[in-house]
């Protein structure tokens, strides 16, 4: 590799510098170009759309095989619907945005710009809903939605427009099985975030910090190279709350008009966010073979006076694997190798396969494994069976790695001033009563943010403000 390759290599910050690297990635893999002229919103590049439609096609599937139907509703809301909602309007009011002209004709009523769906889905449901016989409902959009963000944004994690936001609305007969769905959408995001090789922390929101309008919110939390927490979903049951507001009904078998239950559920493009940054590392992407664009690609090491040769040889491992479902390409280009190597790692492929008159003189191919830099030599005939083993164990790699950040950046606390004394940087848990003024005083004290109670703790400790026995362990965080 010559000096001006080498120099390439550095094109990244140190990953220790983890916000310069992640814009820097985001440019240099060509995901996102930040540069469009309105704060808060991007422009996807070809390379990280594909990203975005592969990613988007697991939680699409799972969806469907669940139950669930695709729809499309508008993305303007007329201000008579949005504003029936009090508290679910307290929690967007200042993140609206409002069309109030049509050209230059002032409108009879001014229009919200979806921030989320409850209040332009729910006046259509009351439409749709008769009888007990027209439920459950279970359906699900991604659409984009727009909000006013005023604090500081950052491209994937925090934005105006919000491109890809999955969500799901369902309405059911009674409480019971509102509350069974929420289980059930645990699970699909469980499912989900473990296809991506992204662990999650699942907690119950405090009941200060709900989804506006929600009996309760389940919330789905990674946590990010700089110790940060990064919410990737949530999961909220809405009870009666939104039916009886927009008079949702059905009769039931015995004839009586009962309002439905309902439950929501989110997430967005925050999980590419966390995916981009957990596996990544200081040459670029790492992605899981399942949401990478190119899983092998094909780096022909030339010789002039061989260098048709090497191609055909190429290009027949080439068209091999794209008859075997492989996304495989081809770099062909008048490149030299070393810089054709740093391109590719920098966009994640999973596979690098070398073929020069050394490999075809010897009928092997060299294969070298983008997580572990692994390089081996394989018998030609042996590739096929080779490539599915390796992708197989990229995912249980990235995975693992991922799960034990995770683990290690967990710590336990029983004593406030540990807290107080020592940096925080990741995840803290601690035992707290459910009590509104010990949240806050605890944030407080800490300078941290309660990220929501444990779902499956049963053990009794001492609130470590109030010193009042809890069953109760809160995590805390710094988060985006």
């Amino acid at each position: 590799m010559n000096n001006k390759e080498t120099k390439k290599k550095n094109i990244l910050p140190n990953k220790s510098q983890f916000s310069l690297w992640y814009n820097s990635i985001l440019e240099n893999a060509k995901i996102m170009d930040i540069r469009y002229p309105i704060k808060g919103l991007y422009v996807w590049y070809p390379f990280g759309f594909k990203i975005r439609k592969l990613v988007f096609s697991i939680i699409k599937k799972i969806m469907d095989k669940t139950g669930h139907e695709e729809v499309l509703f508008p993305s303007l809301i007329p201000k008579t619907e949005f504003m029936k909602e009090a508290l679910h309007i307290q929690g967007f009011e200042n993140e609206v945005y409002w069309v109030t002209k049509g050209g230059n004709t002032k409108l009879d009523i001014d229009l919200a710009l979806r921030p989320t769906s409850e209040t332009s889905i729910y006046p259509m449901l009351k439409l749709w809903i008769r009888s007990y016989n027209d439920l459950p409902i279970k359906i699900y959009q991604i659409v984009n939605t727009f909000r006013y963000e005023t604090k500081s944004t950052k491209p994937l994690i925090r934005l105006r427009e919000i491109t890809s936001f999955k969500e799901a609305h369902t309405i059911h007969e009674n409480e019971y099985q509102s509350n069974l769905q929420v289980k059930k959408a645990i699970n699909i995001y469980k499912k989900f975030f473990s296809l991506l090789c992204i662990p999650t922390l699942i907690t119950k929101r405090p009941s200060w910090d709900k989804f506006p309008g929600s009996d309760f919110t389940i919330a789905f939390d990674t946590i990010m190279p700089d110790g940060k927490s990064l919410q990737v979903g949530t999961i909220h049951n809405l009870g009666t709350n939104f039916s009886k507001t927009y008079d949702i009904t059905y009769e039931s078998e015995n004839g009586e008009q009962k309002y439905v239950f309902q439950t929501c559920y989110g997430i967005s493009e925050r999980c590419i966010a966390s995916l981009i940054s957990i596996h990544g590392d200081n040459e670029g992407l790492i992605l899981p073979p399942k949401v990478s664009p190119i899983q092998v690609i094909i780096i022909p090491v030339i010789f002039k006076q061989e260098k048709q040769k090497i191609l055909n040889a190429c290009y027949e491992i080439y068209y091999l694997l794209k008859r075997n479902n492989i996304r495989v390409f081809i770099d062909d280009s008048e490149q030299r190798p070393g810089y054709k190597y740093y391109k590719w790692e920098i966009k994640g492929s999973c596979l690098r396969l070398e073929i020069g008159s050394n490999e075809i003189k010897e009928n092997t191919i060299i294969l070298v494994n983008r997580s572990t830099k692994k390089k081996e030599k394989i018998k030609k005939e042996n590739l096929l069976n080779y490539i599915d083993i390796k992708l197989k164990q990229e995912e249980k790699i990235l995975y693992s790695k991922s799960i034990k950040f995770m683990d290690q950046n967990i710590v336990s606390y029983k004593n406030i001033k540990d807290i107080i004394n020592n940096e925080i940087k990741g995840i803290i848990k601690i035992p707290l009563c459910n009590s509104e003024k010990c949240g806050i005083e605890i944030e407080k004290l800490s300078k941290l943010t309660l990220l929501g109670n444990d779902l499956e703790n049963n053990n009794i400790d001492q609130c470590i403000i109030c010193k009042k026995n809890t069953n109760h362990i809160f995590y805390l965080s710094k988060k985006y």
